[in-house]
């Protein structure tokens, strides 16, 4: 049985957890004895056992003798500290198992090469680097967090045919069928936070709620420099915790935070940071166009999901324009066009063939 094809298929398992594991990463796990798999797992959510655990759970009791001599499949180095479980690279020594191969080293620096070295040490073989892109890609998150010591940006708009975001007044306009508005409240489940300005939310009152989709709500960050935004406004409501950037004070009262922050050059970039100190791995940026160009101008961002619709307005609010960027794909998303787009500077470039 090729490594590739299992290390593949540890990332298949890992994936099943999209959206339920950060702050953690998605990791999976394949057990194999003499080119049969015996045993399968992944890690389901935040605080449950770890992939590694889980595979070695799901070995049957009539093989559970195999495992001596039986080769690890894991797509991220096992783990070496104790958190909310033990270390999984310990566990292994334990079960005593005869090789481990790995696609990526863990960046985090409580690990970031610990847990190969504790394998090591005690005898067991060691591969890494198997379909080590592939393994970026699914946990791009997770490697932009601590590489970067920032989310993993994700900018996203729809926009007419004739590139409009909105009318000339700002209206609400429906650009996007009801199949691209599943597949957004689909993706609002997988990240962490999402984010809009001042002018959509008075605009569009937006609930920035995953309401099509079963799934975990995300944090909703918007920008009120002087709080003048109604509170009446979908964003203020218990559906999920909210964010709100403003120049005038720091807060908590029940679901809504109040952050100030200094309204200059360098606001993004200081979100950022309090994001990152909170643990959130990945932001969707929504709207409106001077925040998404304010993104594009600092090349702030790593991903573009651009919808596409059928409507043609002649005049309007243009649509960002990006430079500097890698085209992934293109598909149909029902009768609107999805563009998937990476930018250049991203450390993790898409794999052809790979889900978002």
């Amino acid at each position: 049985m090729e490594p590739e094809y299992c290390i593949k298929r540890s990332l298949e398992l890992a994936q099943r957890a999209k959206g339920h594991t950060a702050p953690n990463p998605m990791v999976g796990a394949v057990l194999v004895h003499n080119d049969r798999i015996i045993g399968e797992g992944w890690h389901h959510y935040y605080g449950a056992d770890h992939a590694e655990v889980n595979c070695l759970k799901n070995v049957p009791d009539p093989d559970k003798h195999l495992i001596p001599e039986s080769t690890m499949y894991v797509n991220l180095e096992p783990c070496a500290h104790y958190g909310i479980t033990p270390p999984c690279a310990t566990r292994l020594v334990q079960e005593k198992i005869k090789k481990v191969v790995i696609a990526n080293k863990d960046p985090f620096e409580k690990v970031s090469g610990l847990g190969i070295q504790i394998l090591q040490d005690a005898g067991i073989e060691v591969t890494t680097g198997i379909c080590a892109s592939e393994g970026e890609w699914v946990n791009r998150r997770f490697f932009t967090f601590h590489s970067l010591h920032r989310p993993y940006i994700i900018l996203k708009w729809a926009q007419t045919t004739d590139g409009f975001i909105a009318p000339p007044d700002r209206s609400r306009l429906q650009i996007t069928g009801p199949e691209s508005q599943n597949l957004v409240h689909k993706w609002r489940t997988e990240e962490a936070a999402i984010m809009v300005g001042t002018t959509t939310a008075i605009y569009d009152n937006p609930r920035l709620t995953a309401r099509h989709y079963h799934g975990r709500q995300l944090l909703r960050i918007v920008l009120d420099r002087k709080l003048h935004l109604p509170q009446t406004n979908h964003i203020f409501d218990d559906a999920a915790a909210t964010w709100v950037i403003n120049e005038q004070r720091e807060i908590l009262s029940g679901n809504i935070h109040s952050i100030q922050i200094p309204f200059d050059d360098s606001l993004l970039v200081s979100l950022m940071h309090r994001l990152r100190d909170a643990n959130i791995l990945s932001l969707i940026v929504e709207g409106g166009a001077t925040l998404l160009n304010s993104f594009i101008s600092l090349g702030l961002w790593d991903e573009a999901r651009i919808f596409t619709g059928s409507i043609t307005l002649k005049e309007g609010i243009p649509a960002p324009v990006i430079t500097n960027h890698n085209i992934a794909f293109k598909t149909p998303s029902g009768e609107d066009t999805l563009q998937v787009t990476i930018n250049k500077n991203n450390a993790y470039p898409y794999i052809e063939g790979m889900e978002l």
